[in-house]
């Protein structure tokens, strides 16, 4: 799909968002964007609901939960339970896709929550984890290079609210991609951004 198309789409499928961790979704001229992890640290199954309303809107993004999924065999070994942050990292990955369908160019960055509650715990034998956001502000700032969004998250799996993320926070940035990675260059030391 060309880029216009990837902005105006309100739904997508896991081939999809596999494409897009691979950089192989969108055909032809594109800006730098956030990208999302590759498997298994990418933890959406599908996108059903993408809203725009002006600074704010809505995102809402499934993972299909597996019985033998990477982190119920080390989480813990005798006690299997999907870990909380892997949530939250589900949280930022779809805060991070809403703001490439924004026009936000530069690479992703999670910049924190204000809290996250937990109610319940999701387990092997549960089916789909539900992550509903509501965003209540998106900046994009194309001649800053700087885009941001905040949103807070319902986590409800099988229809049960598990856990709410308040106020999750991403940006992007420009001049901060590190593509050459391993080698040594410009980006392969952390620290503070630019």
């Amino acid at each position: 799909m060309t880029y216009e198309e990837y902005c105006r789409k309100t739904e997508f499928s896991r081939v999809d968002l596999v494409a897009h961790a691979n950089g192989t979704l969108i055909q032809g001229p594109q800006p730098e964007m956030a990208a999302l992890p590759a498997p298994p640290l990418l933890m959406i199954d599908r996108i059903t609901e993408i809203k725009h309303d002006g600074p704010r809107g809505r995102i809402v993004g499934e993972h299909d939960v597996s019985i033998d999924a990477w982190y119920f065999w080390c989480h813990f070994r005798h006690d299997p339970i999907q870990p909380g942050c892997l949530g939250v990292e589900a949280v930022w990955q779809l805060l991070g896709f809403y703001l490439t369908l924004r026009r936000a160019a530069g690479t992703g960055r999670a910049l924190g929550c204000r809290e996250v509650d937990f109610f319940g715990q999701i387990r092997p034998y549960n089916k789909v984890v539900r992550f509903d956001i509501d965003i209540r502000r998106c900046s994009v700032l194309p001649d800053s290079g700087i885009a941001m969004v905040i949103g807070t998250a319902k986590v409800s799996v099988d229809d049960q609210h598990v856990y709410t993320i308040t106020d999750a926070k991403l940006g992007t940035f420009n001049g901060i991609r590190y593509p050459d990675y391993p080698n040594r260059s410009a980006n392969s030391i952390g620290g503070p951004s630019r």
